[in-house]
């Protein structure tokens, strides 16, 4: 079993910033990802980021140059820096896993609002 905590989520005004942790723990073993998707209201659920355990690292079209993930050296917890923040950013984002022989696995999701 697996869970994911995260965390830095909150309201922010437009061009703020913020940054998303999220923390594995349990069987971590054989990371295939991480990364984050979000949920606005009413929408399709989207990809955000992604990092392998390879370290390679894949971002949605609308989050490019202003996003950035990155691991620790356990490369069980990732962030999300959120930079130049839009409304368009709001939504629920959640954090998910990707292991070896596992189904994948999703935080809890943590609201991200950007008001202007």
């Amino acid at each position: 079993q697996v869970q994911l905590v995260e965390s830095g989520g909150g309201l922010v005004q437009a061009g703020g910033s913020l940054r998303l942790s999220c923390a594995a723990s349990g069987n971590t073993v054989s990371i295939n990802a991480m990364g984050w998707y979000r949920q606005p209201p009413g929408k399709q659920r989207e990809l955000v980021a992604a990092i392998t355990g390879g370290g390679s690292t894949d971002y949605g079209d609308s989050v490019k140059g202003r996003f950035t993930i990155s691991r620790d050296i356990s490369k069980t917890t990732v962030y999300l820096q959120m930079e130049s923040l839009k409304p368009e950013d709001t939504a629920v984002y959640y954090c998910y896993i990707d292991r070896l022989w596992y189904p994948m696995a999703w935080g809890q999701g943590t609201q991200v609002t950007v008001s202007s």
